[in-house]
């Protein structure tokens, strides 16, 4: 019975974790709209467009915010779990080869 409820908490707090983990990207969202928009606005009223350069920092500050994303929705196309199942797999093939030898 214990160990029942001590796994249920650890999946709780696991989930809690990952709650958290997309409020922060989605705060990190809101604050890049809002100050891109900000940096945009500048521009224009700076120069009228004749050189867009809030785009060099949207540019950066996405990359960044895509990261955020990719972890906290734990997207991973290179590396996912299929990834990790799949050489798990081979290197204990492996390792049953190299035991035989």
């Amino acid at each position: 019975m214990d160990f029942n409820n001590q796994d249920r908490e650890n999946k709780y707090l696991k989930a809690k974790e990952r709650v958290e983990e997309i409020k922060k990207f989605y705060s990190g969202l809101i604050m890049y709209v809002a100050f891109i928009t900000f940096l945009a606005a500048l521009n224009y009223y700076t120069n009228e467009w004749s050189y867009m350069w809030f785009l060099w920092v949207a540019f950066g500050w996405g990359i960044g915010l895509f990261f955020h994303a990719a972890k906290a929705f734990r997207w991973n196309p290179f590396l996912g779990k299929d990834w990790e199942e799949r050489k798990m797999k081979e290197f204990m093939d492996d390792e049953d080869k190299n035991q035989w030898k």
